[in-house]
């Protein structure tokens, strides 16, 4: 029983230690700044880590994601930049209205990756939007000008 006992304390203590450290908090790919997870659709919680996080990062980065296009056509859909494939407007209350595109698409989730990458390295805007304009371009219309 007490072998038991301490089993069950040392699971719960383990437990209590791992949820503290994996919370859905800000800054958490590697010093970039990312939204909470949270907030986060269902369907976005139970999405790959990379699709997680590229929709922690294009939330949390509008200055960025917005200047950033994207080249996977849909530009057809209404989006204009890579941030409109993950965030589809505000609601009244001010919180993010979800866009589920990414959740399916690997074009979107490699370019916001990509950018990722590129400002963690300390790449401008101009940059990031230079290597996406020339990467992805091969795989259809940018969605920006």
């Amino acid at each position: 029983m007490r072998g038991k006992l301490l089993v069950i304390s040392i699971f719960l203590i383990a437990s209590v230690l791992l949820s503290a450290c994996g919370g859905g908090t800000e800054g958490s790919a590697e010093g970039l700044k990312m939204a909470s997870m949270d907030a986060m659709l269902a369907e976005v919680k139970e999405a790959p880590l990379s699709v997680q996080q590229a929709y922690q990062f294009a939330v949390a980065n509008p200055d960025v994601t917005q200047h950033i296009p994207c080249y996977c056509g849909c530009g057809a859909m209404g989006h204009t930049s890579n941030y409109s494939c993950y965030v589809a407007g505000e609601n009244q209350d001010g919180s993010v209205l979800y866009d589920e595109h990414a959740l399916g698409c690997s074009i979107c989730v490699d370019i916001t990756q990509d950018a990722m990458r590129l400002q963690k390295e300390g790449k401008a805007i101009s940059e990031i939007r230079e290597y996406i304009d020339a990467t992805y371009a091969q795989y259809g219309p940018s969605n920006m000008p």
